[in-house]
């Protein structure tokens, strides 16, 4: 895993406070460097999804044209709004890396006034053509804003606002597009004025947006250097190519992309299901979206309660468990419902067998939403500044070409006889198989929600001064040693993956020493012991400060015997000569893990002449309260094992 390059010096509208300042992501509202851009892309979408969905409805039911009967309208807007994404997404994020953010926002703006002017002609004088040539350009608009809606956010969020920016985005998305397409479709169906009507509300919406976008502070070009390729494939080959430089951030724009999958297959069933499958009529198909809509929502905010406010990707694999779970359930609740008359909306509701089937729609959009934002977080913290919005150029491609690979395939199984339940089952089933084998290819994934059930559901674990650890660049975090588990506390407390040097025997311990090899920690027997393992450790770790990533090791050399913290071994010195001769003044970051002496994990319990650990699970109750105090970075006079030692027992008594 490899580790940003130093950030772009922000101006200074964009410089950003302490992390702490704000309770929570809504905080952000109030502030010029989020509030202008959130407004901005909310009124976007909400335009983007009126004119689509008015359009759609007018080709329905409203106009009588033999070269696009009702059933394609919805297949033809649909691809014909995807092409740009395809063709012009590898531009769009050589554009975004190469100039102003904030002046492409405002150029994109301008050109979504100029395309609603003509679509309100389009509109006034019922031309479908027009129409259709503006739905290309809005797709265009929409390949345009993408890199920047995404590579905005990490030049003027700090690492710990990320999860709550992208989540308060995420929940806006969807919340804009569930208005637009209510009132596309309300205002469409106004006798007489509906098409003006449109026509008014889309260059209003456009003017609007325009108009806060000028309140959006300047985020300057990160590679203002670039030079343009125009060639839409070659640079598209060489987006993906640059994505996959880096291993974890290319499977996590496939994990995305795969989320656009899963979640095209439910959206694009939606009236379908709601006719043949509910008996429902339009209000109920519109309930389903509103549902869908919601759960997104909701789940999208839930990110950042449930991460201490920072990338916890650990909530991807409960979101993954969850899409499929309720996915799955949702066959099983609609396939047998039986076969009655076309219901309106009380009728619908007023049936508790479709209560069941709202509640999974609501649960697995909202587990879609706590799987897809802190993966678009992960991709915009560890992707280079300087190619960010080409990484996310490369992202919209895949989620295009996801949410192709979608229709092709739900129109196979339909095409094949499956019911639209079973198709349900089947994308609940394929993600499951999707999930585990991306965790099982990006195993931080599964570590990180292992670290994030055992800090949330096992124990009550209460992490102060967590800015103290790097967000960006080498460090080496020294911490007492109490418990097996120390390590898997200390990957939930950090936003970052750590690599731990640990004593080989705990390697030998059941299911704990299958998770330390997956998370890649490096063994060290003792010297004597074991000469070649002894110096083969020192090695990867001078590799990993090489790669600019954080090191942990527990310099008492093994667990404490008794609870007390136990004399320092030379090994923190030796890492910190390694790293001097090699030119790196690496920072020392002292821990102190506190409380957890006397739980399951460690050694309490005496048998024989030993303490042993994990006998008696319950003997301290559930959701025991231990704690992680970090300390300031140790100055390199303080980098001596009794210095630091004297610094983790005072955090220890904090």
């Amino acid at each position: 895993m490899t580790t940003p390059a130093a950030a772009v010096p922000a101006s200074p509208a964009l410089q950003t406070p302490d992390a702490n300042a704000h309770t929570n992501q809504f905080a952000l509202l109030k502030q010029r460097r989020f509030a202008p851009f959130f407004w901005t892309q909310f009124a976007g979408a909400a335009n983007d999804n009126l004119f689509k969905f008015a359009f759609t409805v007018m080709v329905t039911y409203q106009l009588q044209l033999s070269w696009m009967p009702p059933a394609m309208a919805g297949l033809a807007i649909g691809a014909l709004f995807i092409l740009p994404f395809l063709l012009f997404s590898a531009t769009s994020g050589q554009l975004t890396d190469k100039f102003d953010k904030t002046k492409m926002i405002r150029f994109v703006k301008n050109l979504e006034i100029v395309i609603m002017l003509i679509a309100a002609w389009g509109f006034m004088s019922a031309n479908a053509v027009v129409l259709l040539g503006c739905v290309f350009l809005m797709g265009l608009h929409s390949t345009l804003f993408g890199p920047v809606k995404f590579a905005y956010l990490p030049q003027v969020l700090d690492a710990r606002e990320l999860t709550g920016g992208n989540g308060m985005v995420e929940m806006g998305t969807f919340v804009a597009i569930l208005l637009g397409q209510v009132a596309g479709g309300l205002l469409v169906a106004v006798p007489q004025i509906g098409h003006a009507s449109v026509a008014v509300a889309c260059v209003l919406l456009a003017l609007v947006g325009r108009g806060v976008a000028q309140a959006i502070p300047r985020a300057p070009a990160t590679d203002p250097d670039l030079v343009i390729n125009w060639n839409p494939f070659s640079e598209t080959w060489r987006n993906l190519k640059l994505a996959h430089g880096n291993v974890v951030v290319f499977r996590s724009l496939l994990g995305i992309s795969w989320m656009w999958f899963f979640g095209a297959v439910f959206l694009s069933q939606f009236p379908s299901f709601a006719k043949e499958v509910l008996h429902g009529d339009e209000q109920v198909a519109s309930l389903l979206l509103v549902v869908f809509s919601i759960g997104i929502g909701v789940g999208s905010l839930l990110c950042e309660t449930l991460s201490r406010r920072q990338v916890e990707i650990g909530l991807v694999p409960l979101g993954a468990i969850g899409m499929s779970v309720f996915a799955i359930d949702l066959y099983f609740a609609s396939r047998a419902l039986p076969a009655l008359a076309e219901m309106g909306l009380g009728d619908f509701i007023g049936r508790p067998a479709h209560w069941r089937v709202m509640a999974d729609l609501g649960l697995l959009s909202l587990f879609a939403g706590l799987y897809s934002v802190p993966m678009y977080a992960l991709i915009q913290l560890r992707s280079q500044p300087t190619h960010r919005a080409r990484i996310i150029a490369a992202n919209n491609i895949l989620n295009a070409l996801f949410m192709i690979a979608s229709s092709v395939i739900a129109g196979a199984l339909l095409g094949a006889g499956f019911t639209i339940p079973q198709i349900f089952l089947f994308t609940g089933i394929a993600n499951a198989v999707v999930a585990f084998y991306i965790f099982m290819l990006v195993p931080e994934y599964l570590l990180r929600f292992i670290s994030w059930v055992l800090s949330r559901f096992i124990y009550r674990f209460n992490v102060r001064g967590e800015e103290n650890i790097p967000t960006e660049g080498a460090a080496i975090l020294v911490c007492n040693h109490v418990s097996f588990i120390d390590a898997v506390l200390l990957m939930a407390a950090s936003p970052r993956p750590i690599r731990f040097i640990m004593d080989h025997q705990i390697f030998k311990v059941p299911v704990l020493g299958w998770l330390f090899k997956l998370a890649k920690a490096i063994p060290i027997a003792p010297h004597k012991e074991d000469s070649v393992a002894y110096e083969a450790a020192f090695a990867q770790a001078a590799d990993v400060l090489r790669e600019g990533d954080l090191l942990a090791i527990f310099p008492e050399g093994a667990l404490t015997r008794d609870g007390e913290l136990q004399p320092f071994k030379g090994g923190i010195m030796k890492i910190v000569d390694i790293a001097r001769g090699e030119g790196m003044e690496v920072p020392v970051v002292p821990m102190a893990l506190t409380n957890l002496w006397g739980s399951y994990f460690s050694r309490f319990e005496k048998r024989g002449d030993k303490n042993v650990a994990m006998v008696k699970p319950f003997r301290r109750g559930l959701f025991n309260s231990v704690g992680l105090n970090v300390g300031s970075v140790a100055a390199p006079a303080d980098v001596q094992p009794e210095l630091l030692q004297q610094r983790i027992r005072a955090l220890l008594t904090a």
